[in-house]
């Protein structure tokens, strides 16, 4: 396993049990719009390390330790961290512009750049398969039901941070690896549908 890769993990598990234990530093360093609007931007990183609880913790760590390998195999360590906190910053970033004007807004967790980790996977290896299906599927049917949450909003989960890191990786790992644009052409474009989609309602009001 990469040293990079267990680093990460590492930092993910202190900053949330330090979260779990603690509610005043959980409370200083979560995303909550109203905070984060009045200047306390480092809430749009730190909030990435905390987690409600130990299955949320471990549910990303599984994740992130199941798709990192893809990505670090085919684009080395230094893309695979860039491609994580890019995505965190995407997933927080449409988080903020979504629920700007919701004050008491708040969440926390490392999904954003998991899901952006999940993303890249699905770009780099084409053949790989989730749940049974072929990775872009799952991609396409992930970020639509994010969009279902989005304007439902009927639970706790932060769907836009998910899309916002889908996003994130998506558009990172094609920056770094623009020849997917010929040699993958097809997974590509499918995944930018449900993308076009979400700006589209957004720009009509309707999430």
């Amino acid at each position: 396993m990469s040293i990079i890769l267990i680093v990460l993990i590492a930092i993910n598990c202190i900053v949330s049990f330090k979260g779990f234990n603690d509610l005043s530093f959980f409370r200083k360093y979560e995303f909550h719009v109203g905070s984060i609007r009045a200047g306390d931007q480092i809430r749009m990183f730190s909030s990435a390390f905390l987690h409600v609880d130990i299955a949320h913790l471990a549910f990303n760590m599984l994740t992130l330790y199941l798709f990192a390998p893809y990505v670090i195999y085919s684009l080395g360590n230094q893309s695979f961290v860039i491609t994580y906190l890019a995505s965190l910053v995407f997933g927080n970033l449409l988080t903020m512009l979504l629920h700007k004007n919701d004050y008491n807004y708040r969440a926390v967790g490392a999904s954003g750049a998991v899901m952006g980790i999940v993303y890249a996977a699905i770009l780099v290896q084409p053949n790989l398969e989730i749940y049974f299906m072929p990775g872009y599927i799952f991609g396409i049917i992930y970020l639509f039901y994010s969009i279902y949450g989005m304007k439902a909003k009927s639970d706790n989960i932060g769907h836009t941070a998910h899309f916002g890191g889908a996003i994130g990786g998506y558009v990172i790992t094609l920056c770094q690896v623009p020849q997917m644009f010929t040699e993958n052409t097809m997974t590509v474009v499918l995944l930018a549908v449900p993308i076009v989609i979400l700006f589209v309602m957004a720009k009509m009001g309707k999430i």
